[in-house]
């Protein structure tokens, strides 16, 4: 998907006709709630958040939509809801839109644009 548009991303994601449009769609919509100076590119097959520095990517799959913090072992994870256990990322996992509130989303990307700025 390199050098894919946004649109053009979001096209592949509708014949996934799974709910991922919609989880993405208002994935993105948080993001730029949630961090106003947000821009976004598509590569490694998702697309990413950056503010100065890039802290997070959602990335659509067959059975859910996963929100990847670059940084995401660097956060304190006062709520739980993260996984994965590598040096670096951390990951929420989306399968309906109640997961975007349930799991804190909205918290976990100011989060993550901090851990990306100290790790910078």
């Amino acid at each position: 998907m390199s050098g894919k548009s946004v649109d053009g991303f979001l096209d592949d994601v509708r014949l996934l006709d799974g709910g991922q449009l919609e989880l993405v769609q208002a994935v993105r919509s948080l993001a730029k709630r949630r961090v106003p100076e947000v821009s976004e590119s598509v590569k490694y097959g998702g697309i990413l958040f950056s503010a100065d520095v890039m802290f997070a990517g959602v990335f659509a799959y067959r059975k859910h939509v996963s929100v990847e913090f670059s940084h995401g072992a660097s956060i304190d994870d006062p709520f739980g809801h993260l996984e994965g256990g590598g040096k670096g990322r951390r990951h929420l996992k989306l399968h309906d839109p109640d997961d975007l509130g349930r799991k804190r989303l909205a918290d976990y990307l100011p989060l993550a644009l901090d851990a990306a700025r100290r790790n910078a």
